[in-house]
This record gives structure tokens, sequence and C-alpha cells, in this order.
């Protein structure tokens, strides 16, 4: 398949934990053996994330699994996070392979990832599955995005993939003392309240960008 035409879009970073993550994946990637390739990284980083609901599932007998979600959601930091960063420092990227299968795996991973949560018993069915649908709305944009204006951005509002790894990692620990947190005298489950907040969170993002982003379009495209 010929791949004349296709620009690979410019990357946009500015979450939070950007800059150190930059120098850490790439002290990461100059100390790899020469035999490990993206792909070596690729597919833990999927496996990691269909073992991460897996143990959101056990979590619901014993609530020690969710340590384990800890670990998974490390490894898919290490694949997901560093299979890029290895291609760029090794000059072999493949810009058209490389963002679908990224982007396939991230969205497969977490429909298993959100399914886990839902059948854990620490987020209701309900919450899980807005959290899937407004996660996935975000991301159609930001392939839209990406197609349109040239541009790809991994992170909204100081946040990125790994920011959210790191809260739900903080938001396991908590669950294993607390897992349930009092709001104007009722019980709510901690991850309900969690995933609300992340719900109206990312929905204000995909508004403003889909604003943001049709404007720049309809500036640079005025009908004649």
């Amino acid at each position: 398949m010929e791949s004349a035409g296709f620009q690979d879009a410019t990357r946009a970073q500015s979450s939070f934990l950007a800059p150190l993550e930059k120098k850490v994946l790439l002290w990461l990637a100059y100390r790899l053996p020469p035999w490990v390739n993206s792909d070596h990284l690729t597919l833990p980083g999927f496996v990691a994330m269909f073992l991460a609901g897996i143990s959101y599932w056990q979590a619901r007998r014993n609530r020690l699994a969710l340590i384990l979600v800890i670990g998974c959601l490390a490894l898919n930091w290490f694949g997901d996070s560093l299979d890029g960063t290895l291609a760029r420092v090794r000059n072999k990227q493949r810009p058209r392979y490389g963002f679908y299968v990224d982007h396939i795996t991230d969205a497969f991973g977490t429909f298993f990832l959100m399914g886990g949560l839902a059948l854990s018993g620490y987020m209701s069915p309900v919450v899980a599955i807005g959290l899937l649908i407004v996660y996935f709305m975000l991301s159609i944009e930001v392939y839209l995005a990406t197609f349109t204006l040239g541009t790809f951005h991994l992170s909204f509002w100081k946040f990125s993939p790994t920011e959210l790894r790191l809260l739900l990692c903080i938001g396991n620990v908590a669950l294993l003392f607390r897992p349930t947190v009092k709001i104007l005298g009722e019980s709510y489950r901690l991850y309900d309240v969690g995933g609300a907040i992340g719900i109206v969170g990312m929905s204000l993002m995909l508004f403003t960008a889909a604003i943001r982003h049709t404007r720049a379009l309809h500036r640079a495209e005025r009908a004649p």
C-alpha cells in the first residue's frame, strides 16, 4: 500500500508530568537491548490493560486484586509510552502503522479496563459506561482534529493518559481503606463520585475542543 501524501501529525504534549516523563522515557529507550523493538513493547502494554480489567473484576471477591491493577497500569505505561519513543530514538518510525496500532489497542484496552470496573462492585455499571462513552467521543474528536488540523493532542487541560493512570493508582490505594464517601450525609461509592467528576471533566474538554477546532477550520476554509 502506497503512503504517498501521508503526513505525520505534530505531537502536542503539555501535561503536568510531560517534562519528567520525556526524560525517563528517553533514558529507558537508550538502555533497552537492541533486539527489543516497538512491537515488543506494544503487546505487553495491551495485555496489561486486559489483565487490569480482569483484576478489577476479581477485586469484587478479594480487594487485594486492586494492587494487581496498579502493577498492570505500570506495565501498560511502560509499553504504551515507550514504544513510540523507542522508534523515534532509533529512527525506525512507521507513522501510519504506529498511529493505528497504538490507538486501536488503546480503544480495546480502555474497554477491558472499564468493563472490569463495571464488574468490580467499586463503580456502578452506569457510571462506567458513561465514562467509556465520553472517553471514546473525546478520542474521536482527537483523531478528527489530527486528520484535519495536522496536530495530535496527547493531553487536555494538563492531563494525559499518564496522569489518569496515576490517579487510578492513587484511587485503588484509597479503595483499600475507604471504598465509600459521604456527601451531604449520603454515602456514595468513591469511584462513582470520581467517575462522575471524570464524565463532567471530559465532557467539558470535548465541547471546548470541538468548538475551538470548528472555529479554526472555519477560518481556514471560509466559504467563497
